[in-house]
């Protein structure tokens, strides 16, 4: 994107942080944000929902090391994973990723579209055995969610490939932005008013 994907203005209003934070808070479940981002920090303690933050422990070294942190913070917990890039993400979704939970209680449970899998939309539970693989697999310089998912059983979760579409680059943003949103000279997406 060449920016911060997560201060970008959302069409429902905020930033894309903001916005996953609110569908999260909806779920009044405890709330974890991890992120080195002083921005970031910034934002979070502006909302009024009750949310932790905590220090990203390696940053810029992905997600699993995330994962494994916040394993960490909280062992025994399950994990309901959210990345800040699936704008489009909708309180349906993670409704039936939670009802998923209720059949599957001790499984790994991942989003998938049908046709791949979605490893930053997913439920993990904080196990002492799952948080020590996940240890090992960094310790061997292992960095790739799917990549440590292909050594753990796991529940695909199939979800609207629309909410979990994930925007990395400009065009993938302006492709799915709803139609008549404004775009600047260079054809991206800007900010939107709620209404």
């Amino acid at each position: 994107m060449g920016q911060d994907k997560a201060l970008l203005p959302h069409p429902a209003g905020g930033t894309w942080l903001s916005r996953t934070v609110e569908l999260l808070a909806d779920l009044q479940a405890p709330l974890t944000v991890c992120s080195h981002h002083r921005r970031h920090r910034q934002l979070l303690h502006g909302l009024s929902q009750r949310v932790e933050i905590t220090e990203e422990p390696v940053p810029g070294q992905g997600p699993l090391n995330a994962l494994h942190h916040l394993m960490g913070l909280h062992p025994g917990e399950d994990l309901l994973i959210c990345a800040v890039d699936m704008p489009w993400l909708d309180p349906a979704s993670l409704h039936i990723l939670l009802a998923a939970r209720q059949q599957a209680p001790d499984a790994v449970l991942v989003a998938t579209d049908g046709d791949r899998l979605h490893p930053l939309l997913g439920i993990y539970p904080a196990t002492p055995s799952r948080h020590s693989s996940l240890e090992r697999f960094l310790a061997l310089g292992g960095r790739s969610m799917l990549g440590w998912l292909g050594g753990q059983p796991f529940t695909g979760v199939t979800l609207d490939p629309r909410a979990l579409a994930n925007c990395n680059r400009p065009e993938e943003w302006v492709g799915r932005r709803p139609a008549g949103a404004p775009v600047n000279a260079r054809g991206q997406a800007t900010g939107w008013a709620r209404g």
